[in-house]
């Protein structure tokens, strides 16, 4: 035995013509029996009559169509309407009648084109017939034809407010596609600016200062060996964004990249930058993404002293608590541009002030009084960063090394 909703689905997989057929054939046999005969909509007065070869017609014309009536709106109502005309002349009033209104209603939903000149149509159409109407009935009072009229134009309406609000949902859920679409494009891009440029500014300096280590050999040669360890830890992290990007890849696993700031200090040292990192406290049991904005951000602030503090003394304070990791980066501005240094994209600091900000932080960013520039931030832990299957929250950075924890670790200026 099928159940009701597998019924429900094949339903709404027919077609929608045969769907509606099914909607005239009823009308149509309903219309047919003799005890339904001449007890339909009686418009005009015309006195019955029975039905014959004409009757059949009538109703064929007012029910049939109505199998078009969402695909050839114009089609159905021009049909029905023609049925509808013929049917109430001839005094058959049948129940087929009940077609007019779902054509109109169909039609004011469905059409696309042309719905002024259809609704003038239909008025001209409607006004001609009461003239009939008044040359072989009775002669029915004026405000019985308007009040029928004004059904009549309700159906429309119903119609009409359907389509708008159909109309309105499909631009909703276009703004709503096209703003995802829109954020999504941001995140990679702040993805690919976090991944991506602090490599490249690191080899840029690197192979800056491999111009005039051409008299020591053993320095030029560790220099380039620090360009190289570069560009393919770059080429890695790329990689790894790119299979994020893929459809069919899998759920991320996040790795706390808790020891993996030594690593980039180590790496901004090799660059030229001297640096003193300091990490205190011990990480909370469950930080969610609040680890991973950390790193982005000491990722980012190092970065930015490398182009624009190159050779200054740079701090890194990192400290963690139950609550919430905080970070301070800043550098003490005795050091000077990188003309040679890719210039900035002001996707950097704006894109870590979204990341905080999404978990509920604090994040400050400028010069200080005494010279140089200090980024601060505070990062609740426990809370994660929403993602959709992309590279936002993909942890790109790479390492074998780690730091002890639950200890304060310090490190001198080794550059």
């Amino acid at each position: 035995m099928i159940a009701p909703h597998g019924l429900l689905e094949r339903w709404h997989r027919l077609d929608v013509t045969v769907r509606d057929l099914l909607l005239g054939l009823l009308v149509l046999s309903l219309s047919l029996l003799p005890d339904f005969q001449n007890h339909g909509t009686l418009v005009g007065g015309v006195p019955e009559r029975p039905f014959d070869t004409l009757a059949f017609v009538a109703v064929a014309l007012q029910a049939l169509p109505l199998a078009v009536r969402r695909r050839w709106p114009v089609v159905c109502l021009a049909l029905v309407v023609a049925g509808f005309a013929l049917d109430q002349l001839r005094g058959y009033h049948s129940p087929a009648g009940t077609a007019l209104p779902i054509a109109l209603l169909s039609a004011g939903a469905y059409l696309e084109r042309y719905r002024r000149t259809t609704a003038a149509l239909c008025t001209a159409v409607y006004v001609a017939l009461t003239v009939a109407f008044h040359r072989l009935g009775p002669g029915e009072p004026v405000s019985e034809f308007v009040t029928f009229y004004l059904a009549v134009a309700l159906a429309w309406g119903i119609g009409a407010w359907l389509r708008s609000t159909r109309v309105a949902e499909a631009e909703r859920r276009h703004r709503v596609a096209e703003d995802s679409r829109t954020a999504e494009r941001a995140r990679i891009a702040r993805e690919l600016h976090d991944v991506v440029t602090h490599h490249v500014t690191a080899m840029v300096v690197q192979a800056e200062a491999a111009r005039y280590l051409t008299a020591a050999p053993d320095r030029l040669d560790q220099t380039l060996t620090a360009v190289t360890d570069t560009g393919r830890r770059a080429i890695t992290d790329l990689r790894h964004l790119l299979d994020l990007l893929n459809p069919d890849h899998g759920p991320e696993t996040r790795t706390p990249p808790v020891g993996r700031l030594l690593t980039l200090v180590e790496q901004t040292r090799r660059a030229g930058q001297p640096v003193e990192f300091t990490e205190e406290g011990t990480p909370a049991p469950s930080t969610g993404s609040a680890d991973l904005v950390a790193y982005r951000v000491v990722q980012e602030s190092l970065t930015n002293a490398l182009k624009y503090a190159h050779g200054g003394a740079t701090r890194v304070l990192v400290r963690h608590s139950e609550r919430q990791i905080t970070v301070e980066v800043g550098t003490d501005g005795s050091g000077a541009p990188v003309a040679s240094s890719p210039g900035g994209s002001g996707r950097g600091l704006v894109g870590l002030r979204e990341r905080v900000d999404v978990l509920g932080g604090d994040f400050s960013a400028g010069p200080e009084a005494g010279g140089g520039f200090v980024v601060r931030a505070r990062i609740p832990t426990g809370t994660t960063v929403p993602t959709r299957n992309t590279a936002t929250t993909g942890d790109t950075a790479t390492t074998e090394d780690t730091v002890p924890t639950g200890n304060t670790v310090a490190t001198g200026n080794t550059a």
